[in-house]
């Protein structure tokens, strides 16, 4: 039978449990923190030394748990398909926690608030993600959905799908967001192009484009703030 090394065999001052108790879970760290979510290590190593494998890929950090897949948190020993799931469960809980408590404070004249609640969204994507962002009369925010993913030049039908999605909505106005995977928010031509298309189409419909954000890596870019769309 393979015995796994699990917190309770770490010496009290070590194990995070006991830790957690003393000082609250602020005083953690990053791999006392997952070695929690763990439970247990493998027949070569503590939990809390697997958790800093894992932190430690890459040269990257608590990111590893959203850019990972199920795959490849399993080639960690120790690691199985139950364990690599609750982990990439994990990742998604603070992607939508940190969502949560920014939505109240999303404001449709205010790029900033809008780029912070789909940040953590969008900037881990591998691949652009386009998707528009629907606010009623009274500028509340009443829904998002993804139009497409891939290259934004390469957007089937783009107009046309996201204008049904505001209509299905009843929005009056809505912003468009997308991510670079890159890091870089800089626009491209065809995010330019996009932009005045939808910008035109909306005021033949009565429905308000009021910004185009591009996310990148903790930046981004407001077609509104750069004076590129105006209301």
């Amino acid at each position: 039978m393979t015995q796994h090394i699990t917190a309770r065999d770490l010496p009290v001052s070590e194990r995070p449990y006991e830790k957690c108790l003393l000082a609250g879970p602020q005083a953690l760290s990053d791999a006392e923190l997952l070695a929690v979510i763990l439970k247990s290590g493998s027949r070569e190593m503590n939990v809390v030394a697997l958790a800093q494998r894992i932190l430690q890929a890459d040269g990257k950090n608590l990111l590893n748990l959203y850019h990972m897949s199920v795959e490849e948190l399993m080639h960690f020993p120790g690691i199985g398909k139950v364990k690599a799931i609750q982990l990439k469960c994990v990742a998604e809980l603070s992607r939508r926690i940190a969502r949560t408590d920014r939505r109240e404070r999303v404001c449709l004249s205010d790029a900033e608030s809008v780029a912070a609640y789909y940040m953590e969204r969008l900037r881990h994507e591998p691949q652009e993600q386009l998707l528009v962002s629907m606010f009623d009369a009274k500028c509340h925010l009443i829904g998002d959905s993804v139009i497409a993913t891939g290259s934004v030049s390469a957007v089937p039908g783009s107009p046309r799908e996201i204008f049904l999605r505001v209509f299905e909505k009843k929005a009056v106005s809505f912003i468009l967001l997308h991510n670079h995977p890159s890091g870089d928010p800089s626009p491209s031509r065809e995010d330019f192009a996009l932009t005045q298309r939808l910008k035109t189409c909306g005021e033949l419909l009565d429905v308000e484009l009021s910004d185009h954000i591009i996310i990148g890596d903790n930046r981004y870019y407001s077609f509104r703030e750069n004076k590129q769309i105006l209301v």
